[in-house]
């Protein structure tokens, strides 16, 4: 009988914004595991603030709004490692909040950050993937991709109300991810989904009293830590997963089953 670990050995594993705060301990993780990450962002500074030892951890510029940046990447990471196992994409960049007085120019920019830039990331690694005759795509969702925001626990945090345009462009990453994973999967590329609850950051927990309410939405009764959902990402890149594709993991706590 063969046993597929849940381990990463040697693995080539690309993470779009992987020193934030779900993508450290996702990167974290994928290391333990043994895969080799390269953590594809903006600023090698915050990169060596967040991991200060790096070992087996590298960092590669990349700017994930701009494709001809996107495929220097790629190509550098490839030509450093011979190959590229998987991509995970993490980052985005979205400005605007207000659901009646978003901009045009706010809207679109939104969707860039969020939506297109996964796209364009797909795109550009799928020559890597069919010339290998294999290779793993994770996108990152969100639960306002799946349901609409619960306004009442808003009324007295506005500073972090979800904007409209985040939603419509997470909803559209879980339609890239089934589209593209139907596309793909005769090429031996797995493409699936992973999309976090409520991980509010540090500084979103100062206000105790909306965590409280983000709280009380789970069917566990807390918010999530980053430790929470980088098991799962873990997993789908270990070969214990190597016939799941087209499929979204919902790590929310239960926010979305209420």
């Amino acid at each position: 009988m063969s046993v597929f670990p849940l381990r990463a050995d040697g693995k080539v594993i690309i993470v779009t914004g992987g020193y934030g705060h779900l993508g450290k301990a996702i990167v974290e993780s994928l290391s333990f595991h043994g895969a080799n990450v390269i953590v594809a962002g903006s600023t090698r500074d915050k990169f060596e603030n967040v991991f200060p030892e790096s070992h087996g951890i590298n960092f590669i510029e990349v700017d994930i709004s701009e494709t001809n940046s996107i495929k220097i990447a790629l190509q550098k990471t490839f030509d450093q490692y011979s190959k590229i196992d998987a991509i995970i994409n993490n980052a985005f960049y979205s400005k605007g909040q207000s659901p009646e007085e978003l901009t045009d120019e706010d809207w679109s920019y939104g969707i860039d950050g969020t939506l297109s830039s996964v796209f364009k990331s797909i795109r550009e690694i799928i020559p890597y993937f069919k010339k290998q005759g294999q290779g793993k795509i994770i996108n990152v969702s969100s639960m306002y991709g799946l349901v609409a925001p619960d306004f009442s626990i808003y009324n007295d945090a506005e500073e972090f109300l979800n904007p409209p345009h985040y939603g419509a462009a997470k909803a559209g990453v879980l339609q890239l991810t089934r589209y593209y994973a139907s596309y793909l999967g005769k090429y031996n590329i797995q493409v699936n989904s992973v999309t976090p609850g409520p991980f509010p950051s540090d500084a979103v927990q100062s206000k105790r009293n909306f965590i409280e309410d983000l709280e009380s939405r789970t069917c566990l009764n807390r918010i999530g830590t980053p430790e929470d959902i980088a098991g799962v990402f873990t997993f789908l890149l270990s070969d214990a997963a190597n016939f799941i594709t087209g499929q979204n993991f919902i790590v929310d706590g239960g926010w979305t089953v209420k």
